[in-house]
């Protein structure tokens, strides 16, 4: 792609740090009942051209985790601590015009639903446009649509300049699904927040858009966080990984090693768990139990339930250490230390 193509990527000047740098994070949703802890304590960073996967089951706290990012958590829930550092500026308490100005420019979201994004009523064109403008007023009409037809041949989408012209309900749901992901990558933001956008989608478009993803990620350092509960989508598209359990980060490092040699029971509980991983004609492994209310979390660790290494010393909060080079896990008991299994 040449340096005069509307869609080249901007000139970043070089960073020491990461990109985002969530510190202690904590979103609370105040109720009746009492503060449902969705997210609690929550620690994380993405670096430039970095793809984060954070995963867990439903309920876990991965979407709330997302939308605390973009200021995007309605009443009764807010954050209530921690701080959320992009490119070095704090976001919790920003003013909303600046969070506009953000979102959509440097940080963009893909939700799972894409009509969440598009409006059924309205043109591809007319909303990928007023995209445009709002964050480059300067461009022209044909300028701004020049950017948005080469934006839908970045993602695939055939004949783009006969596509802007159709409506949401013209494409497929894997078409549609690649229009939110052309509209989100419009201004190369320096973030991408990806919650669960190929979960709808048939094997053979996923791979599609995931291979599409991950090179531009690579081709414009772009990070992305890539929140699901799919392991099989992460172990191919992530760096790192991120686990999440009732509302808190269980378990972190590099993909495959999490993969390969997981620390935390419930993380090995999970891939355990996976239709793939059973012999055939065996019955599927579970996680036992249920996940706990989030209103009435135990004392201690929150799996310890559901633990078959579980004893007296899990009544206590267990904190997320480094237990391996690179490799830290909320657990007394993680796998691997006292047995030397490899999960």
């Amino acid at each position: 792609m040449s340096g005069a193509s509307p869609l080249a990527p901007p000139a970043v000047s070089p960073s020491a740090g990461p990109t985002l740098e969530v510190r202690h994070l904590s979103t609370h949703f105040l109720t009746r009942a009492g503060a449902l802890k969705a997210v609690d304590d929550v620690s994380f960073s993405i670096g430039r051209g970095e793809v984060l996967g954070l995963v867990g089951e439903s309920g876990s706290g991965k979407t709330v985790t997302g939308f605390s990012l973009l200021g995007l958590v309605d009443p009764p829930g807010r954050v209530v601590g921690g701080e959320i550092r992009f490119r070095g500026e704090n976001l919790v308490g920003l003013p909303e015009e600046r969070m506009r100005h953000l979102r959509g420019n440097r940080i963009a979201m893909i939700f799972q639903d894409p009509m969440m994004t598009l409006n059924p009523v309205l043109r591809i064109d007319t909303q990928m446009i007023e995209t445009v403008l709002a964050h480059a007023p300067r461009l022209s009409r044909a300028e701004a649509r020049a950017r948005c037809r080469d934006a839908l041949g970045q993602v695939g989408i055939p004949s783009p300049e006969e596509r802007l012209s159709a409506y949401p309900h013209e494409f497929s749901g894997g078409m549609r699904q690649r229009v939110a992901i052309a509209i989100a990558l419009l201004h190369r933001p320096d973030l991408i927040i990806a919650d669960e956008p190929t979960t709808a989608l048939d094997v053979t478009i996923q791979a599609q858009i995931l291979a599409e993803v991950q090179s531009l990620c690579a081709g414009y350092g772009t990070s992305l966080l890539w929140i699901t509960h799919d392991l099989s989508v992460v172990a191919g598209l992530a760096d790192s990984l991120a686990v999440m359990y009732a509302g808190r980060v269980v378990e972190t490092g590099p993909v495959d090693a999490v993969l390969d040699a997981p620390l935390h029971p419930y993380t090995a509980g999970l891939i355990g768990s996976v239709p793939s991983r059973n012999r055939r004609g065996a019955p599927l492994r579970q996680i036992p139990g249920l996940t706990p209310s989030l209103l009435n979390l135990p004392r201690g660790c929150a799996f310890r339930a559901r633990c078959p290494r579980a004893d007296a010393v899990c009544t206590a909060p267990p904190a997320l250490d480094e237990k391996r080079p690179g490799r830290f896990a909320r657990c007394f008991h993680p796998h691997g230390e006292e047995d030397g299994d490899a999960g």
